[in-house]
């Protein structure tokens, strides 16, 4: 099925892998995304990858967190007391861990994390912070972060891109939502519907 979210996820990584498959050699050192090079933006994205695997294994009580966009206005929290260093870091380190070939490893991750998640059921995992949430909600953050960040290292590489269509659909409808709940609907719903720009530097993440 399109819309399941376990079908997405593979899409989505499947998609990644063969985007980093496609970067040039010489592009690794160059720029990135803020204050990540490239190789620090394609092991940031990985991570969606490693945390799907990591925390698959890790069963929750509770159920903290009820949905993807719920799951991105306690991020919005938590990365507010990490601050950005710890999150460049992190990024950065991943990076590094990609090794001397890049693509390789990445489609290591890949074939990890969607081996794990093919006939899982929707269980309670632990996830940032030690928030209980159920795994497929969880997979449709981790489709929206492959999905933006897959359209990030493109941009930075100039290579075309664009994701697969469904994942592209699953990743605007939760960025809608997002919108929503941090109170920024009428601001994508007028831009989206041509009534005004978004601010400069808008997000909703």
């Amino acid at each position: 099925m399109p819309d399941d979210p376990v079908h997405l996820f593979v899409s989505a990584a499947h998609s990644f892998a063969e985007l980093v498959r496609s970067i040039p050699e010489n592009a690794w050192d160059g720029p990135g995304l803020g204050d990540w090079d490239l190789r620090s933006l394609v092991g940031h994205t990985s991570r969606s990858l490693i945390t799907t695997s990591t925390y698959i294994h890790q069963p929750a009580q509770v159920e903290d967190v009820t949905s993807a966009h719920e799951y991105y206005a306690m991020v919005r929290a938590v990365s507010a007391q990490l601050g950005s260093a710890d999150i460049v870091e992190r990024g950065r380190s991943a990076g590094a861990e990609l090794g001397a070939n890049p693509a390789d490893a990445v489609d290591t991750l890949v074939a990890t994390a969607t081996a794990a998640v093919r006939g899982a059921e929707d269980r309670l995992i632990t996830v940032i912070g030690g928030r209980g949430m159920r795994l497929y909600p969880y997979l449709t953050t981790r489709v929206f972060e492959l999905a933006v960040h897959s359209l990030d290292i493109a941009r930075a590489t100039g290579l075309a891109y664009d994701p697969p269509s469904e994942v592209l659909e699953d990743a605007a409808v939760l960025a809608t939502r997002i919108a929503v709940l941090v109170g920024a609907g009428t601001t994508v719903l007028a831009a989206l519907t041509g009534r005004s720009p978004l601010p400069q530097s808008f997000s909703v993440v």
